[in-house]
């Protein structure tokens, strides 16, 4: 439990040393994935403070976790198929440790429950979340450069947005 933490601390503060850490450690993939179902629970609690009620705390809980799995699916086929650096090697599951816990931030979703908090807290966390995701591929794909991990990072979560905004027309009910 303290290596949990001291991870998620690491991850939190964005240092290069926990993402590198967790890439080799094989041991640490299911440790990553509680750490996307948390940070998913976290906006599914903190949506509350948008007025929705906890009957929607399942379906955005799920939205999250697809829409996070898009942006890793996609992170992992832009970083290594179309901007792949000179030194890219990784494997899926050490991608997913380092993304998993870049979503440490997403933990602090759940604080937009708060009156008046709804807003600033679901616009600070998923920038925070955005860097921390940067710093994870920076690590994973072994680039030399943080301008090549932003370019995957923000192409990815373009491409993730768009999927998971595409299939919520198309499961919505219509407003009449």
């Amino acid at each position: 439990m303290a290596l949990y933490f001291r991870r998620l601390v690491g991850a939190l503060g964005l240092d290069p040393a926990a993402y590198e850490d967790v890439e080799a450690d094989s041991g640490a993939t299911l440790a990553a994935g509680v750490t996307v179902l948390l940070s998913s629970l976290a906006a599914g609690i903190g949506a509350q403070g948008f007025g929705r009620d906890l009957s929607g705390l399942l379906p955005f809980t799920m939205f999250t976790l697809i829409g996070w799995g898009a942006w890793a699916l996609l992170t992992f086929e832009v970083g290594t198929r179309v901007l792949p650096g000179a030194r890219t090697h990784a494997d899926v599951g050490e991608l997913l440790r380092t993304i998993g816990f870049a979503a440490a931030p997403g933990v602090l979703l759940a604080a937009g429950a708060l009156p008046g908090l709804a807003v600033p807290i679901f616009v600070a966390v998923p920038l925070w979340m955005l860097a921390a995701m940067v710093m994870a591929v920076r690590q994973a794909l072994d680039y030399t450069s943080t301008v090549r991990a932003v370019a995957v990072c923000v192409f990815g979560w373009a491409l993730a947005i768009a999927l998971v905004l595409g299939a919520g027309l198309l499961v919505a009910t219509p407003v009449s």
